[in-house]
């Protein structure tokens, strides 16, 4: 537990920077999703392409794969960090200015060329921005961190996705997305002043790069129990936000209440809760609220169930989402401090992507059963069995606490 006052460990450089970092990973996700589907959509291209389009997202899930060429290698230029950061981010602008000026209809395959290097220049910024994180703020200080990265990046989803749309209706999509290549700016600035952070040796081979991450992880005691909750911790979580949507159309709901109360205002609870969560972690400690957030999450994924029984009730909706979404965004920045605070500091860039890739694995896998649990249980046993389904994920932490 660490006593550092609130208002010193929250203003203070290296919060301004994970922020932003945050800001520059979220803004280009939602350009070679969503924009990019409703471009194609306006353009003409059939339905096939557009879902076969959603493959050039393949960098984000096998970043673990050329992630320990920036723990081995040092560029000449602003250290091993930033120099490959600025590198990234540059490359990442340029390749937005050329999807944006790609023809979806005349050259569909130029265009997943292009959007194919704006998921691999971003994929590989998301690796050295979670290396410099881990390595830039001190163990106390990952929590509050990890929380201002996820709001950055949630705003930077935000101006993509919401912004995005809006400009394109008033202008071409090639201007879109140059205006949002130079929304980067920020971020390149930040790389620029921002200081280098210091550790103590960087891997000397491209074997020690690849190979010794790996053993220094699988040599701790409890690594396979680690990976496991890894796995676990948000699966109930994951599993109930599959299908949601459904579930509140199913019941009764609205889609304008719908899109105000779970997207608008449940956009700000989450913002809050990630929020409240990175200033609890600084007081509690990244163990303990795990603990605590792991519960709040499962109670709130029990409030569906509870909403299953009520029925089409705004004032429940309301307050089911308030407790969801606050919970959830406690419970995101609790797991993303847990795993910046694991890696090894030498090979920080290579571990830190193997988490997260292993972290996206339930996202995939265990939502795609859901509608067909959802269909024949009934929603009401469904919930309870998503509420049920978190308590490994607790139980596995206390295997590890007592490893500690």
């Amino acid at each position: 537990m660490n006593h550092q006052p609130i208002a010193t460990a929250i203003l203070n450089r290296r919060m301004l920077v994970a922020l932003m970092m945050g800001f520059s990973c979220g803004l280009p996700l939602l350009l070679t999703l969503s924009v990019l589907q409703a471009w194609m959509t306006e353009a003409g291209v059939d339905l096939t392409t557009i879902g076969a389009m959603t493959l050039v997202g393949l960098p984000y899930s096998l970043k673990f794969f050329w992630a320990p060429l920036f723990d081995r290698f040092t560029l000449s230029f602003l250290g091993r960090r930033r120099g490959w950061l600025l590198v990234a981010q540059l490359f990442l602008m340029v390749a937005l200015i050329a999807l944006g000026h790609s023809d979806p209809l005349g050259h569909p395959e130029l265009l997943a060329a292009a959007a194919l290097a704006v998921t691999f220049f971003s994929a590989s910024q998301d690796i050295v921005v979670d290396a410099y994180r881990r390595e830039d703020l001190p163990d106390h200080e990952l929590g509050m961190g990890s929380s201002l990265y996820i709001n950055g990046y949630r705003v930077g989803m935000l101006l993509a996705s919401g912004g995005g749309l809006i400009l394109a209706d008033h202008i071409p999509f090639s201007m879109v997305y140059s205006i949002m290549a130079l929304c980067l700016l920020p971020g390149v600035v930040t790389t620029l002043l921002t200081p280098e952070p210091h550790v103590e040796r960087a891997p000397g081979t491209l074997k020690e790069a690849v190979v010794d991450p790996l053993k220094e992880y699988f040599s701790r005691s409890k690594a396979i129990w680690i990976l496991a909750f890894i796995l676990m911790y948000k699966i109930g979580d994951t599993m109930a936000a599959a299908m949601t949507t459904p579930f509140y159309l199913d019941i009764g709901f609205s889609k304008t209440e719908i899109g105000a109360v779970v997207k608008l205002f449940g956009f700000w609870a989450t913002v809050g809760g990630s929020l409240v969560g990175g200033v609890l972690m600084i007081r509690l400690g990244i163990f303990r609220s795990l603990w605590i957030f792991g519960i709040l999450q499962a109670l709130s994924t029990a409030g569906f169930a509870l909403l299953a029984l009520v029925g089409p009730s705004l004032a429940a909706l309301s307050a089911v989402i308030a407790f969801e979404n606050l919970s959830g965004g406690m419970g995101t920045a609790a797991y993303a401090g847990y795993m910046a605070s694991i890696t090894d500091k030498r090979f920080t860039a290579t571990q830190y992507a193997l988490l997260t890739s292993l972290m996206g694995i339930p996202r995939v896998v265990a939502s795609a059963p859901t509608g067909y649990m959802a269909a024949h249980m009934g929603w009401w046993p469904f919930f309870v069995l998503c509420t049920l389904i978190a308590l490994p994920g607790l139980l596995l932490l206390l295997a590890i606490d007592r490893s500690r």
